[in-house]
């Protein structure tokens, strides 16, 4: 694509507040690059991936208040987490975050696990367990 065709929608998931870096072909025949706030075919994608996101936290912030989930469920889905990466964060082995998933073992962890939930998810602690 030639550089002065690159698309510049701004219809962008972002309202334009981020470019994307796009390699063109500049008048010399050479590419280069070329910031873009993106082009309507990948701005639509990113919105309907976006909303499929927000459809899934909201979800499981359903689960945590009806009691089937622990709030560690919901922050983990916010921060798109998945066990093994916040059993790294939190230092604990990844049975042991599966088991502070459900809310009866939630209810157990002392103020020290709490706090390095809520580092992790870069939260407090209060956030952490009232997650409404």
């Amino acid at each position: 694509m030639e550089e002065d065709k690159v698309p510049q929608d701004d219809a962008n998931v972002l309202d334009g507040k981020l470019k994307v870096l796009k390699y063109a072909v500049d008048k010399d025949g050479k590419y280069t690059k070329v910031k873009t706030v993106g082009w309507e075919p990948e701005n639509i994608v990113l919105s309907q991936a976006w909303d499929e996101i927000n459809e899934k936290v909201e979800e499981i912030k359903k689960r945590v208040l009806a009691g089937e989930l622990s709030p560690i469920a919901y922050y983990m889905e916010k921060q798109m987490l998945d066990v093994k990466m916040l059993s790294g964060y939190v230092g604990y082995a990844s049975f042991r975050v599966k088991w502070h998933l459900k809310p009866r073992n939630f209810k157990k962890l002392s103020e020290k696990q709490l706090d390095k939930y809520a580092y992790a998810f870069r939260i407090t602690r209060e956030q952490l367990l009232n997650i409404e």
